[in-house]
């Protein structure tokens, strides 16, 4: 699967890939859509050699592919696309990949079809990516994401909660190519320094152990792992299970092999219900509000998208216990 990538377009794909911020204007657009059309075109090529590519296809086919070249996945193979209900266009769709990663049309599309080509071809295009070596777990990889890490708390941090400043935080990032892995640094490092890395009750232990424990899978089959950590983050619960004294090793260890289910959802839903009480009423709306714009913003820049998109689900479920009508 590794060759499938144009070379023509790797700088201005990275390049355009790592847009964090702002609304995404005219020209990133195109570079976007011309990249994302090079990778499926080329993938077709691969594949069938001729013709058009049904991307909807080709994208179901090209998990199924690593499925039967004995990839685990959790859930199956299945590909599983979401259409949100409008009657007027532009329409959109996301799609949930097999490991958790999510992406969404990121143009405006005049029928829900065409939402759902937009989605698959997002989609594929970063699954393509996904089979570069650098986005495998590997021995290597750990090695230089924890060295890299533990540099990162090589100067006292600023912030109150010894977790490191934003800077260091993103140093971590550029090393390991994907940052939602230091955005996890991050949500795991409760408290104290980032010495001794081969302990697990250590932040940077506790880093070690969630990469072991999932070496060999590549960053988008680490996706709702990631996911999971970054919604125990903001919905408070992992300051919640520091105040009762639950090491970071417990907590790794637990959330490792707990699906992001209905379950989870519905109980983070009942504590914004009980914040909403607690402050008297507005911070649900506000929230989802905020959730709902960078939510869009990353869908039209081409970001991947399950913990803004989580975000946003879990906040409209407060929302409908708190505002039923």
């Amino acid at each position: 699967m590794q060759g499938m990538m144009p070379v023509k377009t790797k700088s201005r794909v990275t390049e355009n890939m790592g847009v964090t911020g702002g609304l995404v204007d005219a020209r990133a657009k195109q570079v976007l859509r011309e990249a994302v059309d090079a990778v499926v075109n080329s993938f077709a090529k691969h594949s069938q050699g001729y013709g058009r590519v049904n991307v909807v296809e080709a994208l179901q086919e090209f998990w199924q592919m690593k499925q039967a070249r004995g990839t685990e996945l959790r859930n199956g193979a299945l590909v599983i696309y979401e259409s949100v209900p409008g009657a007027n266009p532009p329409y959109v769709c996301y799609v949930t990949l097999p490991g958790g990663s999510c992406f969404g049309s990121f143009q405006n599309c005049p029928t829900k079809a065409e939402a759902r080509r937009s989605a698959a071809k997002i989609a594929l295009m970063n699954s393509v990516f996904n089979e570069h070596p650098s986005r495998k777990i590997t021995d290597d990889f750990i090695e230089k994401a924890v060295a890299e890490a533990r540099a990162s708390f090589a100067k006292p941090s600023a912030t109150s909660n010894g977790v490191g400043s934003q800077a260091q935080v993103n140093k971590i990032c550029k090393v390991i190519y994907y940052i939602k892995l230091g955005t996890m640094l991050k949500c795991i490092c409760f408290q104290g320094s980032g010495d001794e890395k081969e302990d697990p009750n250590t932040g940077i232990g506790a880093f070690r152990f969630m990469l072991e424990c999932n070496r060999g899978r590549t960053m988008l089959e680490f996706q709702e792992l990631m996911t999971v950590f970054q919604l125990l983050h903001w919905n408070g619960s992992l300051k919640a299970m520091r105040e009762r004294q639950c090491s970071r090793q417990e907590v790794v260890a637990h959330y490792s092999h707990r699906a992001l289910d209905d379950d989870m959802r519905s109980q983070m839903a009942l504590d914004w219900v009980a914040r909403e009480h607690e402050s008297g009423g507005g911070i649900v709306a506000m929230e989802l509000a905020l959730a709902e714009r960078e939510l869009e913003t990353a869908r039209l820049a081409g970001r991947e998208l399950r913990f803004p998109k989580e975000k946003k689900d879990i906040l409209m479920l407060a929302h409908a216990q708190v505002c039923p009508q």
